[in-house]
């Protein structure tokens, strides 16, 4: 994927906060149309306060939330999510009492009703992604697997009709194998889509293998930043983030008590 192309998505020196506590600081991102950008930390590290500024969740006390060249921050939600932004939180939030379906089209209630047909063949869509969706399609979602539930996230999204999707940790409660399916389905909808994609995660052997650039946030500052190829390689990300430590001669970078990249 060229990360030359229009910059859809852009923080310039933000700062966020919960109540008295400053959870981002002077973070400055930018997200590339039709990419795949994560942002990578530990838990606590500001990431889900990244998403919900953009998404108009959280005001920020500084800095400016720039999308399609037009500054965004301090808009009201449901505005962002009609031009086309759309947020999978963290922990999914699915409806539990309504059906799959009725979920499904929780995130079409921003659509006219004149698209009445359109979001008919795009539930279809999602459904061809995630077949047993299809199959439980009148089921409460709230007796859904944690996976079924993510899928159910992802998939209420995408019919908000979004140009980009902001992902919090969809690997978060699962195993293995789910958590590359639901990376898999996220490349798909990428690349057959068009849909640019916004994630953070703790899991950065996964995110760094199927994203196209990334961020390192510590401690609500961005620490590193290159394309995932580059970030792979680099030793500080090896051990600290994979779990794999160079003892050859040359020896390992090390983690500075202050937790800053040396």
């Amino acid at each position: 994927m060229s990360l030359d192309g229009e910059i859809i998505l852009q923080l310039n020196n933000v700062e966020s906060s919960y109540g008295p506590v400053k959870a981002i600081r002077g973070v400055s991102l930018k997200v590339h149309r039709g990419s795949i950008v994560t942002v990578l930390g530990a838990n606590g590290a500001g990431k889900s306060t990244i998403l919900k500024t953009i998404s108009g969740i959280i005001d920020p006390q500084k800095g400016s939330v720039i999308y399609h060249g037009q500054p965004i921050q301090k808009k009201d939600p449901a505005w962002i999510v009609r031009e086309g932004i759309a947020h999978v939180p963290e922990g999914r939030e699915i409806f539990p009492l309504l059906t799959v379906r009725e979920n499904l089209l929780m995130g079409a209630y921003t659509r006219s009703l004149g698209e009445k047909a359109a979001v008919e063949q795009e539930i279809e869509q999602v459904y061809a992604y995630f077949p047993i969706l299809k199959e439980r399609t009148n089921q409460p979602a709230g007796q859904l697997s944690g996976g079924q539930q993510q899928m159910l996230a992802i998939s209420r999204a995408l019919l908000a009709k979004p140009t980009i999707m902001l992902l919090d940790e969809p690997s978060l409660g699962l195993s293995p194998k789910l958590t590359r399916e639901i990376f898999e389905i996220i490349v798909r909808i990428n690349r057959e889509r068009g849909v640019t994609i916004l994630v953070v995660e703790q899991n950065a052997r996964v995110a760094l293998k199927y994203a196209d650039f990334g961020y390192v946030l510590e401690v609500g500052r961005i620490v590193m930043e290159d394309s995932c190829a580059v970030l792979r390689e680099k030793e500080d990300i090896k051990e600290f983030y994979l779990g794999i430590k160079d003892t050859g001669v040359r020896g390992t970078r090390r983690w500075k008590k202050k937790k800053t990249w040396r």
